[in-house]
């Protein structure tokens, strides 16, 4: 099996970075069904382009799939595996490039947030559906798509097998992302296990552009081997990140200036300083930042020399892409750049990539949670992650009638709740005592003796 990525960004050498594989030597990396090599044809300035051969070992790939199904038969040992791009060689890519698929840059962020022209070659894929279905796939996510029906030497004239090339300019990430899910999808035809974990896979490696792929459901079915109860559990959990998607595109209702001119610096502006206080007299130096949106705290956080790491999470791909832009990633100075990273993940879904912060933030986050969700972020910021402070910011609901908005209208079209400040503290306290945390809650903004301060902020101290 063979895939290949090839580059003309300059200096197109950076593939070997982006990869975290040096173009100068041949590298073997052991599977559990043969042996994946990573080696690069051609390493130029202009041009770059770097291999992941798959050598399968039929009897090892025979045996322990003989004994999972029970089949000892002949066709176990003669088949295309070894030569056609399957759910195996999503196995090997997913491990190999682990790194690259996660969007870590390391010490160039912004090479890894940067979209750069790619070329995707893949000589032999078996396909379920043919030419048509490649494109139907693959041309939504950006790409021009070359697709053509080619015979398997060995396997007849009729074979199901596909010639691929993709042309595109694509964060690389994002672009092995969706090799990782598609490739089985083409197939149709997984060759290991696949139980409940795999649904958490496909959400975090199909992210935002999942959500909204037409063909997504049979994505969904194909991946998770048409088990139902897994492909309902994936739908539910697409559909969150396609409303966080289509949020990202919603106009605040909320007002971002100060009411009646009695505040010369914008609400969001007033927010960041006062979470960016607390942190500071919490003396937290890590902070990760959840649902960082384009990137206002971040940027907040980097201009103060006290923290000294800052990483931004959030589900939309698009976020992240827009906090890159906006922070200047691609000229931002090396001591700067090192103190960041951007992550893409749920704050609904445990990440082991969350923990180990001293502090962690959700600003304007809560609110766009539906309430039921609620105990699962809980769960995953206070129960599994465990930062030592915690803050909570999210509008004041009595504020509203100050900005002229009728009851019950909310700040921003995807605002599942909003909360007068009774509701915002009992929930804090609670949290909090489930949790072994201290909470004091704090006004953000120009107080109304009637409807309290514009934002409500939870900081929440571990015991």
């Amino acid at each position: 099996m063979l895939l290949t990525i090839t580059t003309t960004a300059n200096p197109a050498t950076d593939l070997g970075r982006l990869l975290r594989k040096h173009p100068d030597r041949v590298q073997p990396f052991e599977q559990s069904f043969g042996t994946a090599w990573v080696f690069y044809p051609e390493a130029g300035e202009d041009r770059c382009t770097a291999a992941l051969l798959l050598e399968v070992d039929a009897a090892r790939l025979a045996r322990s799939h003989a004994g999972a199904s029970g089949d000892a038969s002949l066709k176990q040992y003669v088949n295309d595996r070894p030569y056609a791009a399957s759910s195996l060689l999503a196995v090997a890519l997913g491990k190999v490039f682990s790194t690259a698929r996660s969007g870590d840059g390391g010490e160039r962020p912004e090479l890894a947030a940067a979209a750069i022209p790619l070329e995707i070659a893949l000589p032999a894929v078996p396909c379920e559906g043919g030419p048509d279905l490649v494109r139907d796939l693959f041309a939504p996510l950006g790409w021009e798509v070359e697709a053509e029906a080619v015979p398997l030497p060995g396997f007849g004239t009729d074979s199901r097998h596909v010639r691929v090339r993709l042309r595109g300019e694509l964060r690389l990430a994002d672009a092995l992302s969706q090799l990782y899910v598609l490739l089985p999808v083409l197939d149709d035809a997984k060759h290991y296990w696949v139980e409940i974990g795999e649904v958490d896979k496909l959400v975090r490696s199909g992210g935002a552009w999942l959500a909204a792929h037409p063909r997504r459901g049979l994505i969904a079915r194909r991946y998770l081997a048409h088990r139902r109860s897994y492909e309902r559990a994936a739908h539910a959990r697409l559909a969150e990140l396609a409303e966080a998607a289509e949020a990202e595109e919603e106009a605040p209702v909320e007002e971002e200036s100060a009411v009646d001119g009695e505040q010369s610096l914008p609400l969001h502006r007033i927010r960041i300083a006062a979470v960016t206080e607390a942190l500071a007299a919490a003396g937290a130096a890590s902070v990760l930042d959840l649902g960082c949106g384009s990137g206002k705290l971040l940027a907040a956080l980097l201009d103060d020399a006290r923290f000294t790491r800052v990483t931004g999470a959030d589900v939309s791909s698009r976020a992240l892409g827009m906090a890159g832009h906006a922070l200047h990633l691609d000229r931002m100075p090396e001591r700067r750049r090192q103190r960041l990273q951007l992550i893409q993940g749920s704050v609904v879904y445990r990440d082991k990539r969350f923990g180990g912060y001293d502090a962690a933030v959700l600003m304007e986050v809560i609110e766009h949670l539906d309430p039921g969700r609620l105990p699962a972020m809980e769960q995953v910021v206070f129960g599994a992650a465990r930062p030592r402070t915690v803050v909570v910011t999210t509008p004041n609901a009595e504020y509203n009638a100050r900005y002229g908005m009728e009851a019950h209208q909310m700040r921003h079209a995807d605002h599942r709740f909003e909360w007068d400040r009774a509701r915002f503290g009992a929930w804090a306290e609670a949290v909090a005592a489930r949790h072994g945390y201290r909470v004091r809650i704090e006004g953000v903004g120009t107080e109304d003796p009637g409807a309290g301060t514009p934002t409500q902020m939870g900081v929440f101290d571990r015991d």
